[in-house]
């Protein structure tokens, strides 16, 4: 054999390894691939495909979800048509929303009321009227804007999943979801998850409102409950009408309180989740935490972090009294005299320009930096802050402030 015929010999030898471990590599990657495709994930990581900023969303679809046609339901799918990413069951969706006229830009947030899809959100959003006896005040501006002026086709900037209020992934754990009026939605989020990602965990759901005409998902619980035997399903109206068929529509008549839970409640260790307006969260978390409830199985989420205090909190936790408290940006430096309810408040009475939107924590809009001083909460905002820097809508002084607003 020539030199040359050796040389030949020797380059197709290193040929067929080298593609021998390119082939090698790509089956490698298409198995790991594959393997990934079908894998879920972890139901409380932060998804990778989360987004920054405003993301453009269409309304798929509208459905009222109770007798009344005051809770209504919107399917939101992105108008890049890219995967969603998989929130974490119990979480909210923070919307800007252009009113009328074009004048004027608000920041709102609603809870998801379905369990991670990859195609689309859901929210459910009851319409509030607004107070008759002040018609200045802001309450239902953004429920009546979705309600009068949002349907399908329409286009809606939305910021991604967000919130510390979900279930706990634990499912050796029985837990009991409680919900008052439109607190159900985070409740069902959470209950639809469970049951697929978590079918052997006992689930006992408690739902109160008024009456049958306010009864939202009512035949969707009813079938989840007949499907699923570790579902208990109770449900309480405070004022039946007269057509409300107690044992059927409904199986105690009042609120959900603690005695309620008491008579139908299994002995045992239990992770609570509520969700309600303020009369009920006001009564309800404290009655629990008396009753034994250990803070760490007490989850909660009120309609405005404010609205409740924590349980065992007391008034070592009260803001700072007589500090002064500057706004760099708007050049004014004012006296704190512990009379408002927040950093908002007062700046907002002494005719600050601050931008807001939820004011209960929630959207990030009222967020500034810190440039002296320290700002506390009576519960963690639902806003991941950036370093540094403090929520005026739920912050109070806990000493002098320099703020950069």
């Amino acid at each position: 054999m020539s030199a040359a015929q050796l040389l030949a010999w020797i380059s197709v030898a290193l040929l067929l390894q080298l593609s021998t471990g390119i082939a090698w590599t790509l089956w490698r990657r298409s198995t790991a691939r594959a393997a990934g495709e079908g894998a879920m994930p972890a139901p409380h990581a932060r998804a990778d495909a989360a987004w920054s900023g405003w993301r453009e969303f269409r309304v798929s679809r509208r459905e009222y979800e109770d007798p009344a046609c005051t809770q209504c339901s919107f399917y939101l799918q992105p108008v890049d048509a890219q995967p969603l990413p998989a929130f974490k069951p119990g979480q909210f969706l923070t919307f800007s929303l252009d009113l009328p006229g074009g004048l004027r830009t608000i920041t709102r947030c609603y809870s998801l009321s379905d369990r991670p899809e990859p195609t689309h959100y859901r929210v459910t959003i009851k319409r509030v009227p607004p107070p008759t006896d002040h018609p200045e005040f802001e309450s239902g501006l953004s429920s009546n804007h979705f309600h009068d002026r949002v349907q399908v086709g329409d286009l809606l900037r939305v910021k991604a999943p967000s919130g510390h209020f979900f279930i706990d992934p634990d499912a050796a754990v029985p837990a009991v979801l409680i919900a008052g009026g439109i607190g159900v939605t985070p409740m069902i989020s959470m209950l639809r998850w469970s049951l697929v990602h978590q079918p052997q965990r006992v689930l006992h759901f408690y739902y109160g409102m008024r009456n049958g005409r306010e009864h939202a998902f009512k035949p969707q619980l009813e079938a989840l409950a007949a499907a699923h035997p570790l579902l208990r399903l109770h449900v309480a109206y405070s004022r039946p009408d007269a057509s409300d068929r107690e044992g059927l529509d409904f199986q105690h008549k009042g609120h959900v309180d603690v005695e309620l839970l008491r008579r139908t409640l299994p002995h045992g260790r239990h992770q609570f989740y509520v969700c309600g307006p303020p009369a009920m969260m006001q009564t309800l978390v404290p009655a629990l935490a008396e009753w034994g409830v250990p803070l760490t199985d007490l989850h909660y989420e009120a309609f405005g972090p404010a609205s409740i205090r924590q349980p065992g909190s007391n008034d070592a936790v009260e803001a700072a009294v007589a500090v002064e408290v500057q706004f760099r940006r708007s050049g004014r430096t004012l006296a704190w005299d512990g009379r408002d309810a927040s950093l908002l408040d007062f700046a907002e009475r002494h005719g600050i320009a601050v931008e807001s939107g939820c004011r209960s924590g929630g959207c990030g809009s009222c967020e500034t930096r810190v440039l002296e001083g320290s700002v506390q909460y009576e519960h963690t905002p639902d806003h991941d802050l950036a370093p540094g820097h403090c929520l005026l809508c739920v912050g109070r002084p806990a000493s002098a402030l320099v703020l950069e607003a």
